[in-house]
């Protein structure tokens, strides 16, 4: 490693006082990028001794806590606020409506992306005397170099690519020349539609859809897969689009769009099995996937190589097809979660530093954050099935469970599936309120091989979700409709 001393003082353009020029471009680890992979990165490097040189040409914090998960999930909850103040199951709370004030929730959503990126990002980094943040937009110059767009060539004998992705639209004619909305400029709206077509039905673009559904705005979601959330079990597709359009959302799956036009309103034209329709909206929202951030680092000249998404090509050590250079997050594609990428990017310091280790992505739990929510694990009983397995499947639907009942909300179901012959718990899918909440229990399962029998007999507190994997578990061997409350 090189040595620097801890909090020697700095000159007006960034280099130690005493430090040479070409002194202060040489770093043990560069991190391009500063979202959650990259700045996981460049702490973890931070802790094993490295003095870090960490770029970001961007928003600092990167996807999660600026477009994705933090403002997404806080106006799924403004909505959903406002959606039970009137579709409730209890008697003698009055059901009440009122206008949304929009520019109030986003402020507040605002604010909140605004304090997380300074107490979880420029906070954390500037406690960090070995890390240096420079802002500006970089690209590889060689496998152990990068070039700032300023000019100046940054030296380190490894380097970590961790730039994210960025929502990625499908070739529709006629759509680049209409505009439309994608999932970060949605969420920035000066105002309401009256109505909105959303072109996509996954995670994204369901979360959204509901969102503004119950703010209000008359949504329809087209999807091209038969089913929503194509990625997971089908069961839970149908079981949310039902749910969905119980709330007036429209629903078409198994579409072929063939037009986008705008004309002071949207009108986007699409096939399937009604034939063809047309419809028109004031907004159009595309969220059909994201791509790696790839284009413009240089890769193709250094001989790092992508794959047929844009993503960067790694081993299980998170090395791309060059040595000294690693990447980790959203950039080498999926799964494109915050907890992968942030995991991935502490262990791409760790591997470019000392032992490698593999970076298990085997078992990872994902959540659709809509209401009722969706969260998976593990295997479906088809993909198991390609792989030889033998497998039994329980299905438990929510009314089932005490603490749903309690709340006057059976929406959904658990569904797990198993080994037939050695009992060990493969998947589990889930749809329920909570559901997020309730998944990580089979995670921890199917990574400790634990069996449907383990998860039968272990004590879990009465009237909480997450007793429901229990009976659910109980249900591959009786009928949980016989039992009487906490039996065994």
């Amino acid at each position: 490693m090189i040595p620097r001393a801890l909090g020697k003082p700095t000159d007006g353009c960034g280099c130690e006082t005493g430090q040479s020029a070409r002194e202060a471009s040489r770093f043990d680890l560069i991190v391009v990028g500063a979202g959650s992979a990259g700045v996981a990165a460049a702490i973890r490097g931070a802790d094993l001794g490295a003095r870090v040189a960490l770029i970001e040409g961007g928003t600092l914090g990167g996807t999660c806590v600026n477009v994705g998960c933090v403002p997404s999930k806080t106006l799924l909850r403004a909505a959903g606020a406002r959606h039970a103040r009137k579709h409730h199951g209890f008697e003698g709370i009055p059901r009440t409506d009122g206008v949304p004030q929009w520019n109030r929730i986003r402020a507040q959503k605002d604010e909140l992306v605004e304090r997380l990126r300074q107490s979880k990002y420029r906070d954390v980094l500037a406690s960090y005397a070995d890390v240096t943040l420079i802002r500006e937009p970089a690209r590889l110059a060689s496998a152990e170099s990068v070039r700032l767009s300023s000019g100046t060539t940054l030296e380190a004998p490894k380097v970590i690519l961790a730039t994210g992705a960025s929502p990625w639209i499908a070739p529709i004619p006629g759509l680049a020349e209409a505009g439309f909305l994608d999932s970060t400029t949605a969420m920035e709206l000066e105002q309401l539609p009256r109505d909105m077509i959303v072109i996509g039905g996954s995670a994204v673009g369901l979360e959204l859809a509901q969102m503004f559904s119950r703010l209000g705005v008359t949504v329809t979601v087209l999807e091209a897969q038969p089913h929503l959330l194509p990625a997971d079990d089908p069961e839970l597709g149908d079981e949310l689009a039902g749910h969905l359009a119980a709330e007036g959302i429209g629903i078409h799956t198994g579409v072929q769009i063939t037009r986008a036009d705008r004309d002071g309103r949207y009108t986007v034209a699409f096939t399937g099995e009604v034939g063809a329709r047309e419809l028109r909206a004031d907004q159009l929202l595309v969220a059909t996937g994201r791509r790696a951030n790839t284009h413009g680092l240089g890769l193709e000249a250094v001989g790092v190589v992508t794959g047929p998404l844009d993503e960067i090509v790694v081993d299980e050590y998170l090395r791309t097809t060059r040595p000294s250079v690693f990447a980790a997050g959203d950039v080498i594609g999926d799964p494109m979660f915050v907890y992968v990428a942030a995991s991935a990017g502490a262990l791409a310091a760790e591997n470019a530093l000392s032992t490698p280790r593999p970076f298990d992505r085997s078992v990872v739990p994902g959540v659709t954050f809509t209401d009722p929510a969706v969260a998976s694990v593990g295997l479906t009983a088809a993909a198991a099935r390609t792989r030889g397995i033998e497998v039994i499947t329980a299905s438990l639907p929510m009314e089932h469970v005490p603490r749903a009942l309690a709340a006057r909300d059976t929406r959904g179901r658990i569904k797990l599936v198993a080994d037939a012959r050695t009992r060990r718990l493969l998947g589990a899918h889930i749809v329920a309120a909570e559901a997020g909440e309730m998944i990580t229990e089979p995670a921890l399962a199917i990574r400790f091989g634990l069996t449907i029998d383990d998860l039968a007999s272990s004590l879990h507190p009465y009237l909480t979700l997450s007793e429901g994997i229990r009976l659910a578990a109980q249900t591959f061997n009786r009928d949980v409709a016989t039992l009487s409350c906490c039996a065994a």
